[in-house]
């Protein structure tokens, strides 16, 4: 396993769209957790998207404080979407490559691989939340500086808990589109189901249910991104007005944690008893 986890992390290393995926959650957070806000804030009454909100509340919303809600904000939809994109490319991307029968004549076995692909992609999606949150630390700190801004941080605890929950949310997904990977045994069909379901098909149905089937919001509070926006919500502490898209307290932080393990789980489960029990070709 050690062996097969080292040479996972070198594939992802050097794997360049690996690199472009983070990029790109990086440039989506910093764009909408700093730049726009501040662009509003420093047009202030010239700006009609901020019309009624009280300058200092924006900035407020960049500085120090806040930092949680900039960098784990955008992880239920935006960059969910794409650790499901890398979950599906790191997977799926043997199959399209026939490059799995190839790994398997070098002895290791099918759950030894795909185990060690796993943690090779817990690893990256942690190294992804941590690189998202020192690039808002320093948008940040810039900001207060700039601004003559407070420059009080949460607490370690705080901090911890917003980056393991980020993490859970990013890895849940990254899961999701691994099984999908699986299943499908390519790269193409598992990006758009996962995508569609993501930015499209799940809001319209959370949409639905709450206002024409209020009878079955039970089903729609089981929803992943129902849960992984509740998570957020609940460590983050945010205001419900103040919340990104996908963002909101739909149900208990602790029920959201739960659920999240048991989708990983489950996600996980699916896709050993798949490669296990299925030809690879």
């Amino acid at each position: 396993m050690l062996g097969s986890y080292r040479a996972e992390l070198l594939k992802l290393r050097k794997r360049s769209a690996v690199w472009v995926l983070f990029g790109a959650g990086l440039v989506l957070s910093l764009i909408f957790g700093y730049l726009l806000p501040y662009l509003g804030y420093a047009t202030g009454d010239e700006n009609p998207q901020t019309d009624g909100v009280p300058r200092a509340e924006i900035l407020r919303g960049m500085l120090p404080e806040r930092i949680m809600d900039n960098t784990i904000g955008g992880y239920p939809i935006f960059a969910g979407a794409l650790a499901l994109v890398l979950g599906a490319i790191v997977i799926g991307g043997e199959y399209t490559w026939g490059t799995l029968k190839t790994v398997l004549t070098q002895r290791p076995r099918r759950l030894t691989i795909l185990g060690a692909q796993f943690l090779a992609l817990g690893t990256m999606i942690a190294l992804w939340v941590l690189g998202i949150f020192a690039a808002c630390v320093l948008c940040s700190v810039g900001i207060a500086a700039a601004e003559d801004g407070s420059m009080s941080w949460p607490g370690v605890g705080d901090l911890l808990q917003g980056l393991a929950g980020g993490w859970l949310v990013l890895m849940m997904w990254c899961l999701a589109g691994a099984v999908l990977a699986v299943a499908f045994r390519n790269v193409a069909l598992p990006i758009g189901l996962g995508v569609v379901w993501i930015l499209g098909i799940e809001t319209l149905l959370a949409g639905v249910v709450s206002s024409l089937l209020p009878g079955l919001k039970w089903l729609a509070n089981i929803l992943p991104g129902t849960n992984a926006g509740s998570l957020v919500f609940s460590v983050t502490g945010m205001a419900a007005a103040d919340a990104p898209p996908g963002v909101r307290d739909a149900v208990s932080g602790d029920r959201a944690l739960l659920t999240l393990l048991a989708y990983c789980a489950i996600f996980a489960v699916l896709a050993a008893w798949t490669t296990r029990r299925r030809d690879v070709t």
